[in-house]
């Protein structure tokens, strides 16, 4: 009798513990949000002359070098804002999956504009776009591990945000995500400037 009553708490406790990880689809979506957006960033940054990569189609706008030295920053700061939030005490119950597609369409929508914070901001933190290129890829790399092997409750986690009031920790990933197909497009908006260089 003891070892049933032991053998049902163990069981209870793998249920609970297994209710409280990422469905499989949600880790595929975002591995894929995140793979996807790997690919572009590397390939609209692949093959550029210094004078592609330097070029500012305006003094008040970025050139690619900035714009991909901002996605760099920006997804060191969302990661270690789901570490923060992952601290914070779970919300049994939470479920704000309802806005994953709102936060998405929201992130890469050019038409809304947004000002990058100080810390933000690219001020040429890397000494060579090697550098900052294979930075990229080791974070990224590292993030796309995170989803797919953590066993945290990452809805139950959440952090007031100031456009999308609460996101839960996998939302941030997503968010990580968008803010790099964002500024991807960006790259693209430069690149198609009349005066971009052709070499």
């Amino acid at each position: 009798m003891r070892q049933m009553i032991l053998m049902i708490a163990l069981l209870a406790a793998f249920n609970i513990a297994s209710a409280a990880t990422l469905t499989q689809g949600e880790r595929d979506r975002a591995m894929s949000s995140l793979h996807a957006t790997r690919k572009q960033f590397l390939d609209e940054t692949a093959g550029l002359s210094d004078a592609q990569w330097n070029f500012k189609p305006a003094p008040d706008r970025w050139s690619i070098a900035e714009c991909a030295e901002h996605i760099v920053l920006t997804e060191e700061a969302l990661f270690q804002m789901v570490q923060k939030v992952l601290k914070s005490p779970a919300v049994p119950g939470t479920d704000l999956s309802a806005n994953d597609e709102a936060v998405m369409k929201m992130i890469v929508d050019r038409s809304r504009k947004a000002q990058a914070a100080e810390s933000l901001k690219p001020t040429h933190r890397w000494k060579t776009r090697a550098e900052l290129i294979d930075h990229f890829k080791k974070i990224r790399d590292e993030h796309i591990a995170f989803i797919r092997d953590t066993q945290e409750d990452l809805r139950a986690h959440v952090s007031p945000h100031p456009v999308f009031h609460q996101l839960d920790a996998y939302q941030w990933i997503l968010l990580m995500a968008g803010h790099s197909e964002r500024h991807v497009a960006q790259i693209r908006e430069v690149k198609a400037d009349p005066k971009y260089p052709r070499q």
